[in-house]
């Protein structure tokens, strides 16, 4: 059974959906006025994966991340560079997808924007002002939080501590805590008709109409980054609950943020003290965000494929911080050549690309028995590992451990049956490896990873380097031919510091960067 942690009921909790078998699911999506970094790739990575095996696992999901297209910093911006809010969103929106695509995050089946939501914001806020949840002042209407019972319940802050809160505005509210579901229109900004006058929403307010348009009132897991348990996620409650009478969302589930690594001022936010789960307040001190000078994600992914970035942000748990450097993210691109060598090698063995493989799309179809065959006894060994850790809160972090422990099995057998220097009268060994092999990409394809080859970055003079290369492993095989093993030593060691690695096999000997 699958259990989640519930940042409401600060618990693990069995993952039983609203609707047996069907599962809604929300996500805090960006304010596109600048372009999308790499905090901004967590979210999404996480919750994608997330869906995936919920799907794998049987579900029927519905993934929905919001696109806020009107706000503070979008206006502000769009100022800045004079040039319409509106295409300033969409161009912004276009480097967002675009991240998305190569990240492999495209399970998402509603990408809403506020603006196209208007209506059914002002129709939420009409309910809240009618209900008397709300109200209005002077063209403003804002939340009273005094009015509803359990405010505060999500991130455990009291009324009476956040009435202390300075706040803008101030003059035109009851409550200093109170928050904006409606800002009336200031000359030269966008705004629309309402009955409290010409304004725009509120940022709490966008969240809450266009979730339960989508996914009605209650839905069942309601994410985001550790940042947004207040007040967004506290006032998305206020709203929706006040509005509708009924909880929200089942499963609140907030990732850990992304933060600079000792290199710091690299990726922006000086981290002053260790950063530990849950805590928000040091996990806040070394954020990477966009006003911290953060750099655009397009120029990261020129750097390093969106797979070995997808696999970094994987291989932690999602409630973890996550330390953010160059380095670490090598140090992950490096671990992953353990799989891909494994790809290759098992086509040169098996006379098929691993990426043909059709591996299951559910749990229940992959599992099988392995019968008295050790290495397929291994292999259902690290299959129910890789369930166990995704059952537990969805722990990605035990989920590749997984992997790297069965890629390692697969390759021992491989060593143990000599499998690349004949194949010849060893159907038996090479079906076992095929299933593994299959495991392994039925479980890769539940995180969203191994889904096809990864491209490596083009290169103007591959010819050279290839023909060079032919050359140098050449002279290093007569030089192992004549004993000479102190040449052939220094030729593998001198390409190993400039990043090839040299690979024996009976057939030759084969390189790659």
């Amino acid at each position: 059974m699958i259990r989640v942690y519930n940042t409401l009921s600060k618990t693990k909790e069995p993952f039983e959906p609203v609707s047996p078998g069907k599962v809604g699911m929300y996500l805090c999506g960006p304010t596109v006025y600048k372009p999308s970094h790499i905090g901004h790739m967590v979210g999404p990575v996480i919750f994608d994966a997330i869906k995936r095996y919920l799907v794998y696992s049987g579900y029927d999901v519905t993934f929905v991340i919001n696109v806020t297209d009107v706000d503070d910093k979008l206006i502000a911006e769009s100022a800045n560079r004079g040039m319409p809010m509106e295409k300033l969103a969409a161009e912004m929106t276009a480097d967002y997808m675009q991240n998305l695509r190569a990240m492999a995050v495209d399970s998402v089946d509603h990408f809403p924007k506020a603006t196209d939501n208007i209506d059914e914001i002002i129709r939420l806020t009409a309910t809240l002002v009618d209900k008397g949840f709300a109200y209005e002042s002077k063209g403003d209407v804002y939340f009273d939080v005094t009015k509803s019972k359990d405010y505060g319940k999500l991130s455990g802050r009291s009324v009476e501590a956040m009435q202390c809160e300075l706040s803008e505005n101030i003059r035109l509210k009851r409550n200093s805590a109170d928050f904006a579901l409606w800002k009336s229109a200031k000359p030269g900004e966008p705004s629309w008709p309402s009955p409290w006058g010409n304004g725009r929403p509120g940022w709490h307010i966008e969240c809450s109409a266009m979730s339960g348009r989508i996914l009605g009132k209650t839905f069942d897991i309601h994410g985001g980054g550790l940042d947004l348990v207040f007040p967004h996620h506290e006032n998305e409650i206020a709203q929706s609950e006040s509005a509708h009478g009924c909880p929200m969302a089942k499963y609140w589930m907030h990732n850990g943020l992304m933060q600079a690594s000792d290199e710091v001022g690299k990726v922006g936010g000086r981290n002053t003290r260790t950063a530990t789960e849950g805590d928000l307040a040091s996990q806040e001190a070394g954020k990477i965000s966009k006003s911290k000078g953060s750099s655009a994600f397009s120029e990261m992914l020129e750097v390093f494929p969106g797979e070995t970035i997808r696999f970094f942000l994987l291989s932690t748990h999602y409630r973890r911080p996550i330390d953010f450097s160059n380095s670490r993210i090598e140090e992950v691109g490096t671990g992953l050549e353990t799989f891909y060598r494994f790809f290759q090698r098992y086509e040169r063995v098996a006379g098929e690309s691993f990426y043909d493989l059709a591996a299951a799309e559910t749990r229940e179809k992959g599992d099988f028995k392995p019968g008295k065959d050790a290495l397929l006894a291994d292999v259902a060994k690290h299959r129910q590992a890789f369930l166990d850790a995704m059952d537990d809160d969805f722990n990605t972090g035990g989920g590749t451990a997984a992997l790297f422990d069965l890629v390692r099995r697969l390759n021992k057998f491989v060593d143990q049956e000599k499998l690349e220097a004949s194949t010849d009268g060893k159907d038996a060994a090479l079906a076992s490896l095929k299933q593994g092999a299959t495991t392994l990409r039925e479980l890769g394809s539940a995180l969203g990873l191994f889904l096809k080859p990864v491209e490596a970055p083009a290169e103007a003079d591959d010819d050279l380097v290839g023909g060079l290369m032919d050359l140098l492993i050449e002279i290093r095989a007569n030089a192992r031919k004549n004993k000479d093993f102190a040449t052939a030593d220094r030729i593998r060691d001198a390409l190993g510091e400039l990043g090839i690695t040299l690979e024996d096999r009976p057939g030759g000997t084969g390189w790659q960067r």
